[in-house]
């Protein structure tokens, strides 16, 4: 099963940034074991959420021609805890952009106020190898998260890649 972290796009800038947002519901079922009785978004997730903003900023560079997987988090800093019933508002802007890869700068708002940062890196997998292990399909940016960047084209004028069917 994939999760998104992400309930949808307020912003994409093609190569230089990225906002989108996440609300935090006591519904979600990893607040029942994280904490019992004191819930807390997972900073995993909360840094997951971070990751998909910036990797759908970096595969929109190249039409989501490219197989973006996260690399390696080199930091990440988490200022307090996020709680149900809070906005997330995750933003990246991207550092570095190469054929190899990207490096982004994320951070988290909430209630305008940074409650986290982090610098992520981005891998193009090689084409020729990825498409002798995981084919020609892109695995990467399909469904949901296509969608999800179709909702964008509509309020903001983009024009993302239609999702495959």
């Amino acid at each position: 099963m994939r999760w998104i972290w992400i309930d949808r796009f307020l912003e994409l800038n093609r190569g230089k940034s990225a906002r989108a947002v996440k609300t935090l519901s006591l519904a979600e079922d990893h607040f029942a074991d994280h904490f019992p009785g004191c819930p807390v978004m997972p900073a995993s997730l909360i840094l997951e959420g971070l990751a998909q903003t910036g990797g759908i900023l970096v595969g929109d560079v190249n039409d989501f021609q490219e197989k973006v997987v996260l690399a390696k988090v080199p930091r990440a800093v988490f200022h307090r805890e996020m709680l149900p019933g809070e906005q997330l508002i995750y933003e990246a802007e991207i550092l570095h952009l190469r054929p190899e890869g990207a490096s982004v700068a994320a951070r988290v708002l909430v209630d305008d106020r940074g409650t986290a940062e982090a610098e992520i890196f981005f891998a193009h997998l090689d084409r020729n190898r990825s498409a002798q292990i995981f084919g020609e399909h892109n695995f990467v940016f399909d469904g949901e998260m296509r969608r999800m960047l179709q909702r964008l084209a509509g309020p903001l004028g983009r024009n993302p890649a239609p999702a495959p069917a």
